[in-house]
């Protein structure tokens, strides 16, 4: 089952809001608990947080949930968030807030954001980047109000190109505020372009009712005084005059749900607008706006409240024509004791929507996209469940240390970081990081080093190690971390920032050693796609493993997937696929492949693997269904096997320059407890996620046990 929907717009004012209305209640009978999310807001003029559809979602729907925690930012936040390059942090801090409601809910109906005139493409660039990073599938609003209908399709046309574009699923188009006479033209148009994507097309017509203001949006937006009639506020305004001309002409220009504005000393007008509603000839006004923060005098006021039909009258500081500006620009909100308004667009939404179609689509559809920031998020959420003490053999970095910082403010890890504790904490204060929790540990004036000299000399000392040089060794950080690790001490070690691969993995294998029917090390790179995650191995480790070491970083690379939540798919790449090619490279990949089958059932895996197969067979499913269509992952592969270290890794570095994949590894494997090398040239992101990586390593392992 689906987990969530986007609703988002065209443009702004495209009846978004009453279209929501009736996709929460269709949620709310069907599903058990349903959560309200808007990633952004606008700021509301007086400062406060409170967004008009949150109060309304909340309210009338009875949600349950704090207002305040139904959002994750203002639009004046997200804009300089990313004006000073902190688009990660606007990112995490959506899914931060957006998990917090995922925790007490089943299903959580997402609202997006419209802006207007030059920041529109800023505005779906934006809600493109949330959509994907939620994993949501989309609800496209489109206006047609006042538009031809080659408009309203060219600017369907445009949305669905885009989101396609970005990798975004829309499961269905609704148009809305569509003229009688174009409905059905419309909905043929658009069935007609999207007959592969199953997308579900709808047209709800034009309600005037609904796009109508009433009296008491108006003087809040105004800020007026309300006068008389405050009993009255749920009126809706269909128009307005401004009454500056004698009475004999004013009076031909009333019409039913209009706002008479007027200066507030135009007692002839004022009482000429109360006697019409009190007529069974004249036109029903909805209220009158006085202006220039003049009101009746104390006479006319009692000739006023002697009317027994009474409109509301507000009162406004603003001279007349700036008022009239004000109130032709108010859009019309639907509030939630406004049941007028909403019963009207509940009842428009159950005529023209087949809600039991859109309930099964937007059930069954579950995105499967997995962004690069998705899988990274998940990364920390993942570690963050079960938190593992990992040693950081480079504790002076600056890298390791933003890192370090960065994951104990979000209490996803211990860290234990090794060096001279003196500089250290001068390189903490310096850089004004706060980690206050993590331990800073001397090697020299541990009390684990003699212990861990004599365990080392012990495992050492057949093949000819003294003492004395198994306390030299033990003096190197990277073999004081990783006896850490064996003695269970730590968690699991992750180095490599200012070290060579040689010197991080070296004292693994012979501290650590394999695991249990492994006799190799090997290594994958998690290569995040703009849609995906994908497993590849080995790019790092082994430069011509034979068809039996081929087959243990198969079996273990496909383990190390489903660590991380990735089916897998097993494809064991060569130059040629199934039958079709000979010669002793496609051979070593066939013999390799039987061997994994044969490891995989024995350790009760049950994986699905392939090979020797082409990666263009492996991975896309139109070359897969004319060169293997019956295979279970031709075409859906997601772990990928290479067949030696120089094609590994060429490809994988192919790969992250040229489709601007995010390449997450190497990431070492086979090992009893987990060790990681990090690169020379990383970055703090690098390093964040190497640590959660191997934090999750060591929980696995654990479970394993």
């Amino acid at each position: 089952m689906a987990k969530n929907l986007f609703i988002t717009a065209t443009e702004a004012r495209s009846g978004k809001s009453a279209i929501a209305l009736g996709i929460m209640e269709l949620l709310i009978r069907n599903v058990g608990r349903v959560g309200f999310f808007r990633p952004l807001i606008h700021a509301a003029p007086d400062g406060k947080k409170i967004d008009n559809d949150i109060h309304l979602f909340s309210s009338y729907f009875k949600l349950g949930i704090p207002e305040e925690k139904m959002f994750a930012y203002t639009l004046t936040q997200a804009g300089n968030l990313i004006g000073h390059g902190r688009q990660d942090e606007l990112l995490e801090g959506i899914f931060n807030a957006y998990r917090e409601i995922e925790k007490d809910h089943d299903f959580i109906l997402c609202e997006g954001i419209e802006l207007e005139d030059s920041t529109a493409s800023f505005e779906f660039d934006l809600n493109a980047q949330i959509i994907k990073n939620l994993g949501c599938p989309v609800l496209l609003v489109a206006n047609a109000r006042h538009k031809p209908v080659d408009d309203v399709i060219r600017s369907i046309r445009v949305y669905h190109k885009s989101f396609i574009n970005e990798g975004c699923e829309v499961i269905a188009t609704i148009v809305n505020r569509t003229q009688p006479q174009d409905r059905q033209k419309i909905i043929s148009i658009l069935e007609k372009e999207s007959p592969a994507s199953g997308q579900l097309i709808y047209a709800v017509p034009d309600d005037k009712s609904l796009g109508n203001p009433t009296i008491g949006e108006i003087a809040h937006i105004l800020g007026a005084e309300i006068l008389y009639g405050s009993d009255r506020l749920n009126r809706h305004v269909h128009g307005f005059t401004v009454a500056a001309m004698q009475l004999r002409n004013f009076l031909k220009r009333i019409e039913h749900g209009m706002l008479v504005i007027t200066p507030g000393d135009r007692s002839d007008v004022i009482v000429a607008c109360l006697s019409a509603v009190s007529s069974m000839s004249m036109p029903n006004i909805s209220g009158i706006l006085l202006t220039g923060g003049l009101k009746p005098e104390e006479s006319v006021c009692r000739l006023i409240e002697g009317f027994s039909n009474m409109v509301p009258i507000l009162s406004v500081t603003a001279d007349t024509f700036p008022s009239a500006i004000l109130v032709s620009k108010v859009h019309a909100g639907i509030s939630p004791d406004n049941d007028r308004k909403i019963t009207k667009a509940l009842e428009i939404f159950d005529k023209h929507i087949d809600s039991e179609a859109l309930t099964v689509k937007i059930i069954e559809t579950r995105t499967t996209v997995v962004t690069p920031k998705m899988f990274e998020y998940r990364l920390l959420q993942k570690a963050k469940a079960d938190k593992q003490r990992i040693v950081l053999p480079e504790g002076e970095d600056e890298r390791i240390l933003y890192a370090a910082e960065i994951l104990l403010r979000r209490d996803v890890v211990d860290l234990i970081l090794l060096g001279n504790e003196e500089r250290i904490r001068k390189q903490i204060a310096r850089l004004g990081l706060r980690m206050d929790s993590a331990v800073i540990m001397d090697i020299r004036k541990s009390k684990y080093f003699n212990d861990y000299v004599q365990h080392y000399y012990d495992l050492r000392k057949d093949k000819g190690m003294t003492l004395e040089a198994a306390k030299d060794f033990m003096s190197d950080v990277n073999f004081f971390g990783t006896m850490m690790v064996h003695k269970g001490d730590a968690d699991g070690m992750v180095s490599g920032a200012v070290h060579t691969t040689q010197a991080t993995i070296r004292p693994a294998f012979e501290i650590i050693r394999t695991k249990p029917g492994f006799s190799v090390v090997s290594s994958v790179f998690f290569m995040c796609l703009k849609d995906r995650v994908l497993v590849y191995g080995d790019c790092a480790i082994n430069p011509d493993p034979d068809a039996g070491r081929l087959a243990e970083i198969a079996v273990s690379s496909a383990q190390t997937a489903r660590i991380f939540d990735i089916d897998p798919r097993v494809a064991m790449l060569s130059y040629s696929t199934g039958e079709s090619g000979k010669g002793e490279d496609v051979e070593k990949v066939r013999k390799a492949t039987q061997l994994a089958r044969e490891m995989s059932r024995q350790r009760g895996l049950d994986l699905k693997l392939e090979g020797p197969i082409q990666y263009d067979a492996a991975i896309d499913p139109i070359v897969a269904g004319i060169k293997m269509p019956d295979s279970e992952v031709a075409g859906k592969a997601t772990v990928f096997i290479f067949p030696d270290l120089n094609t590994g890794n060429n490809t994988y570095k192919a790969v992250q320059r040229s489709a601007g994949a995010v390449a997450v590894g190497p990431v070492l494997q086979g090992l009893k407890k987990p060790v990681n090398d990090l690169s020379r040239g990383c970055l703090v992101s690098d390093v964040v996620n190497t640590i959660a990586i191997t934090a999750i390593q060591a929980r696995a392992g654990k479970e394993l046990i």
